[in-house]
């Protein structure tokens, strides 16, 4: 078995350019291929019912549905409709997301985001893994049952240490994001070891989110950077993250040149794969690799997925 699941975040403005980016992903080799849904993004799950009817391998994965704007069953509802068409395939990332994305958009209240994802995975582990759920907590209550339990894989993000512990209690995965990856050996892995053992299971795999690109020009990948990942900082739960990583200038809500060759994976061909190969050092079972399109480069996102198709090919 080899040492590292590669797969590749997806990014475009339509459902049909989704589809054709995850259509030419399994085509590069690559093992998974990942979309976010976050505004008014095409609903990836319904992309997903067509990709599958295009593709015959390669995982379908969400990074990650927000959970608050949508009920749990209705959310199993969708990936059973995955499942049916792409049977074992489908890996549902979901995550609370953050007071700033969910309150202004939805005009939900962002109330106990940790007890509301707890509640959330044990339901859709009882009816997507059980095919059975009778739930009545704090948060939510779900009373279903469905013909017989799926081969989707529930998985959910985590960023702070509590959330990654959850995701080792409960959760078949725990999906990072613009994480340092030192961060994630030293405070990400033994939370999620340690929810693991509260639940007297083995740690589940832990799917780290890396932006990459095969680009040797520093200026333009730094440039890309700071417009594709630079608002992080300025979210709360991100910033402070950053800063308990070592990156004390994430308090004033900057991606500085610092933070930026800590995150992002860049250079030669041989060098990225390089790099990439030392990801499971660091605690990674998998690689969600988020391409860094430089301006004027049309030919960074081919490179950047040849060599990551090339990296899922080894044995």
């Amino acid at each position: 078995m080899k040492d590292l699941v590669v797969g590749v975040h997806i990014g475009a403005a339509t459902a049909a350019q989704l589809v054709a980016g995850i259509v030419a992903a399994e085509a590069a080799g690559i093992d998974c291929a990942w979309l976010t849904s976050g505004g008014m993004a095409p609903d990836p799950l319904a992309v997903f019912s067509e990709a599958a009817m295009k593709t015959g391998r390669i995982k379908l994965g969400t990074c990650i549905i927000p959970t608050f704007p949508r009920h749990p069953l209705a959310m199993a509802q969708g990936a059973l409709a995955v499942d049916s068409l792409a049977p074992g395939r489908l890996r549902l990332g979901v995550g609370p997301s953050h007071q700033v994305s969910v309150e202004p958009m939805y005009g939900i209240p962002f109330e106990r985001p940790l007890e509301h994802l707890r509640e959330y995975l044990t339901v859709l582990k009882g009816i997507l893994g059980e095919g059975k759920i009778q739930h009545e907590g704090k948060r939510l209550t779900a009373r279903a049952q469905i013909a017989a339990p799926t081969g989707v894989t529930v998985m959910a993000s985590a960023l702070r240490p509590n959330g990654f512990r959850l995701c080792g209690e409960l959760a078949d995965g725990a999906i990072s994001w613009v994480c340092p990856l030192p961060y994630l050996r030293d405070v990400a892995v033994p939370a999620l070891r340690e929810g693991a053992a509260k639940a007297g299971r083995p740690a589940p795999p832990l799917v780290v989110h890396v932006p990459v690109i095969v680009s040797e020009d520093l200026a333009s990948v730094r440039e890309a950077a700071k417009r594709q990942i630079g608002f992080y900082p300025r979210v709360p739960y991100y910033s402070q993250m950053f800063q308990d990583a070592g990156f004390a200038e994430a308090k004033e809500g900057q991606l500085s040149d610092r933070m930026i060759d800590a995150l992002v994976v860049h250079g030669s061909a041989d060098g990225v794969k390089a790099r990439l190969r030392e990801l499971p050092s660091f605690g990674a079972a998998e690689l969600l690799a988020m391409p860094i399109l430089p301006a004027g480069d049309g030919e960074a996102l081919a490179r950047t997925l040849r060599v990551l198709g090339e990296l899922a090919g080894e044995a």
